[in-house]
């Protein structure tokens, strides 16, 4: 064994010698080898960087045979090292380069290297190209730069270097490419930059620099291709840049740049893409962009730029993409854009332009996307707009008359189509079984007759239909319309249809039908057990008759059940006490029978649920025993009636007495309860005493407006919040507070009722276990339990703005006030309290968001607005969990927020929710726009988020 112990050691020695001696033979290798040493290498992609048993025999270097290593033709020489896209990491000492003496190529991007760059990469000479992209490299960038003389590639896109940007680059004169973008570089970009000589590309975007932009930039006069968007900067776009004679992409996007654009940059001939929209640009488009004869892509929008599009636009014959909205922009559109012989994009939503579309618009068989929603046009629809396969066609909210282009029927390249709150009349010319590929069709509030197409059955991927408030359309449902495999949403309220509902045969994935104020009878039918995505059914203001199925108590996703004011009879199903997704049911106005069923569920829905309907007793209606002791013998009738009569007489000798004493006594002691459902009906003795250990009803209140927790005498915890109001206003706020009472909803906490007297109210909430995100926006979540969070924030306050009549601003919305139940659903605190101030002003709680024209008053369409900007700010700490982040939120690119986003979500390089969280972030971005009216309303927010892709725009 001793003999064997000692044969080991020796082959092994002598391996390790003949190693050495052939590393000193080949240093390339030696430090090759010494450079994998520092890496993390959990791929083991530099498997094959090993020196053979044997040695180096032929006097070639090792390393020219591994991968990611390049040669010169004798093999002796290593020439270039490319580990690009090897999941590689570490930090790099450097200090292995100074062998590579001839190398002319170094490539270690798309890896995950750290720290700070080593200086020792700039020993490198020869080097001809140098790519560090998208890695997270950090710090300054050192110095030394310019001793790479024969540099003509640096690119170092997507890093976390910060500080200032390398003035020597400037140096370099062989550099054609240059690339910093996607780091957080700051202070201004160096004059200095305006003097490369050979520079052909710079990308500077996505930082966070800031200052004005150099004027010297405008001798850049090889560059062909600049982006310095997407910073911070002051002042205006120099108009030296209209020098730069050779640019042909022009890209300062989101930069914070404000002023008139430079009538100069029409010198820039060759320029073929100018993005300078998400800034602050103001003043006219100038007429003199019809130099730039190549432009094919402008994109000028979400500005404040005014005036009209010039007519010399139709002189630009390459134009694809035209794109001006969110401006401020007027007039008409010029006939000459709807001869645009390349047209294919025209975005011009939002703006104050009038008259008609130009009437060869579509014409070019090129146009694919057209969107001139919310304006103000008149007129038809374009004869031959869908002649080029058109694709999306966006017009609501303007005030386009007459019928639909016959065009659009055979429009078989249709996507969407969006025409709402228009006044277009006449029978719907639509033929879905030309209309292959139509996902979202929008034609309500209109003018339509005619009914709904019959062959709406054909359109195989149509997921969104909504013709709702078209009064006369008329019709009925045609009969294989739930048949529709990919159908979510159906709406026509307000349509007088009549008819039956259609069968439910085949019902998969529709979660919304709304069908109120219609003529719609018969009865419910049974297999709408079939429809098991349903979330929300809405039947109400209809003839419909029978029973309800019981069917419809056992679907799953069912929150919202509103067959109010119908014909319907018999008992409420009691499987309804078994749902978890039961939000709202109302079947008032009916003619419901019986006892209502015991289960919570019923009680939360409160007293206007169910009321009109004569038959139907017990909580949250009177009990049952009660009323068959009064209206169910007649031998009784008459004995009950003077019964009656005399139990009044004395409740008002009573009441007159008590009247008497509390006016002798002074009412500032005398409480009153108001319960909502959901809370047993104590008195306001038992809910004082709940505050204090003492019986006295004078217990000591919690401190004003602050919330404390409270257990009533039968063990139920609730939170409490204390409100002081003068006794000449409290009459107005008990009216609002009982509003607030009624308004339910799955992300909104329950209003259980309040007691009050004439100085003070004790408002009663349902207590939350686990907290507020306040103190929970810093704990770490899976990207599924962060979408859900948004999505059921935004639930809740959508529908505070649009099921509420008149909308309820929330007020107060922030972190701190949304709350978790215990399985962690959020909830919004504090909705409305805000207005609860307004009271002592005199107005009612009708004035106060209602104006004597019936319109919401400008001040409370403020305060939406304002939900709306703190909604996308909450999304914003939800995405990076940071709960002060806004102000540096603001301030940074976006392409650095979404980089830091997906490393605080942990989503890979290739994950798919990349996408679903840059959809997200479009919303907020969306949500926090400078103008109030450029934000989305809550339901349009929601849509985006709910259906992402096939939702957006």
């Amino acid at each position: 064994m001793e003999i064997f112990h000692c044969l080991y050691f020796g082959v092994l020695l002598a391996f390790t010698c003949i190693v050495a001696v052939v590393l000193a033979d080949d240093p390339y290798s030696e430090a090759l080898l010494s450079l994998k040493s520092e890496l993390i290498d959990d791929a083991n992609s530099l498997d094959d960087w090993l020196v053979p048993p044997g040695g180096n025999t032929k006097e070639k270097v090792q390393a020219c045979s591994w991968s990611g290593v390049k040669c010169d033709k004798n093999s002796t020489v290593v020439v270039a090292l490319d580990l690009s896209m090897k999941n590689l990491g570490g930090e790099l000492t450097g200090k292995q380069f100074g062998v590579f003496t001839e190398l002319v190529d170094l490539n270690l991007s798309y890896n995950s290297f750290s720290g700070q760059l080593p200086v020792g990469i700039f020993n490198l000479t020869n080097l001809k190209s140098f790519d560090i992209s998208r890695n997270n490299f950090s710090g300054q960038f050192p110095g030394g730069i310019s001793s790479l003389r024969n540099l003509v590639v640096l690119d170092a896109f997507s890093n976390s270097f910060s500080g200032p940007l390398p003035v020597e680059v400037s140096q370099l004169q062989y550099l054609k490419v240059f690339n910093l973008a996607g780091s957080y570089f700051d202070g201004p970009i160096p004059s200095e930059y305006g003097s490369f000589k050979s520079l052909e590309f710079i990308h500077l975007a996505g930082n966070s620099l800031s200052g004005n932009i150099p004027p010297e930039l405008g001798q850049l006069k090889t560059v062909t291709h600049m982006e310095i968007g997407y910073n911070s900067y002051e002042g205006s776009i120099p108009w030296q840049m209209g020098n730069m004679s050779e640019l042909q992409y022009l890209d300062i996007a989101g930069a914070n740049l404000s002023g008139p654009i430079p009538k100069q940059l029409s010198n820039l001939t060759k320029l073929e893409s100018l993005f300078l929209f998400r800034n602050q640009l103001t003043g006219l488009v100038p007429w003199e962009f019809r130099q730039i004869v190549p432009l094919a892509s402008l994109d000028l929008s979400d500005n404040q730029l005014s005036g009209p599009i010039p007519e010399s636009f139709a002189e630009l014959k390459n134009l694809k993409l035209l794109s001006l909205m969110y401006n401020e922009m007027n007039g008409t559109v010029p006939p000459g854009i709807g001869q645009l012989p390349s047209l294919e994009t025209l975005l011009i939503w939002n703006n104050f332009f009038s008259g008609s579309l130009p009437n060869d618009l579509g014409k070019n068989l090129k146009l694919k996307w057209v969107d001139v929603s919310t304006n103000n046009f008149i007129g038809s629809i374009p004869p031959d707009i869908c002649a080029g396969g058109l694709v999306k066609l966006i017009l609501f909210s303007n005030n386009f008359t007459g019928s639909l282009s016959p065009s659009i029927s055979n429009c078989s390249s249709l996507v969407r189509l969006r025409i709402e709150d228009n006044s277009f009349s006449g029978e719907i010319p639509l033929k879905f079984s030309h209309l292959p590929d139509i996902t979202y069709v929008d034609l309500s509030r209109n003018k339509f007759t005619g009914g709904i197409p019959t062959d709406i059955t054909q359109a195989s991927r149509l997921q969104y239909f909504n013709i709702s408030n078209n009064p006369g359309l008329g019709g009925m449902i045609p009969a294989k319309t739930w048949s529709l495999q990919l159908l979510q949403n159906f709406s026509a309220s307000a349509c007088n249809i009549s008819g039956n509902l259609p069968p439910f045969h085949s019902c998969k994935s529709v979660s919304v039908i709304e069908l109120r104020m219609n003529n719609l009878s018969g009865s419910v039918p049974g297999d709408v057990s079939n429809c098991q995505a349903l979330g929300k059914m809405d039947l109400a203001d209809n003839k419909f008759t029978g029973h309800i199925p019981e069917d419809l108590a056992s679907l799953p996703a069912l929150s919202i059940l509103d067959l109010s004011h119908d014909n319907f009879s018999g008992p409420i199903p009691a499987k309804f006490g078994a749902s978890s997704s039961l939000v709202l049911l109302n079947v008032s106005f009916n003619d419901i029978s019986g006892s209502i069923p015991s289960s919570n569920v019923f009680k939360l829905m409160g007293t206007s649920a169910y009321q009109g309907n004569p038959k139907l007793c017990g909580a949250p209606l009177e009990p049952c025993s009660a009323s068959i002791k009064i209206f169910g013998s007649k031998g009784t009738r008459k004995i009950m009636w003077i019964l009656l009569l005399c139990a009044g007489v004395v409740v008002l000798i009573v009441a007159s007495a008590f009247g008497i004493f509390y006016i002798r006594r002074g009412s500032k002691g005398h409480w009153k309860m108001v319960s909502f459902s959901g809370l047993p009906r104590f008195t306001a003795s038992d809910v004082l005493r709940s505050f204090s250990s003492t019986e006295s009803m004078e217990a000591v209140p919690p401190e004003s407006n602050s919330v404390c927790k409270a257990v009533l005498p039968t063990g139920i915890t609730v939170s409490v919040k204390k409100i002081e109001l003068e006794a000449k206003t409290m009459k107005k706020a008990t009216e609002f507070m009982t509003r607030l009472g009624v308004a339910r909803h799955k992300n909104l906490i329950r209003l259980l009722g309040f007691c009050y007297n004439k100085q003070l109210a004790y408002v009663l909430y349902d207590y939350q276990p686990n907290g507020n995100l306040a103190e929970k926006i810093t704990l770490k979540r899976d990207w599924v339990a962060k979408y859900k969070l948004v999505i059921g924030i935004a639930r809740g306050l959508c529908f505070l703005h649009h099921d509420c009549y008149p909308a309820i601003p929330h007020g107060d919305l922030k972190l701190s006030n949304i709350l978790f139940d215990e399985n962690m659903e959020p909830h919004l605190a504090d909705f409305g309290f805000k207005y609860l101030v307004e009271m002592t002003k005199g107005s009612s709680p009708a004035t106060i968001f209602m104006g004597e024209t019936g319109e919401l008053n400008s001040s409370i369409k403020e305060e939406l607005y304002m939900d709306i900007y703190r909604f996308g700010e909450i999304i914003l700490q939800i995405l990076t969990s940071l709960a002060n982040a806004g102000g540096t939120i603001h301030s940074k690119p976006k392409e650095v927020l979404l980089r830091e986003i997906y490393s605080e979500n942990q989503t890979g390089s290739t994950d798919s929710t990349q996408e679903e969280i840059k959809l997200v972030l479009e919303v907020a971005l969306l949500c926090i726009k400078s103008r109030p009216s450029d934000r989305p309303s809550m339901e349009d927010a929601l849509k985006l988020l709910s259906g992402m892709k096939s939702q957006r725009k």
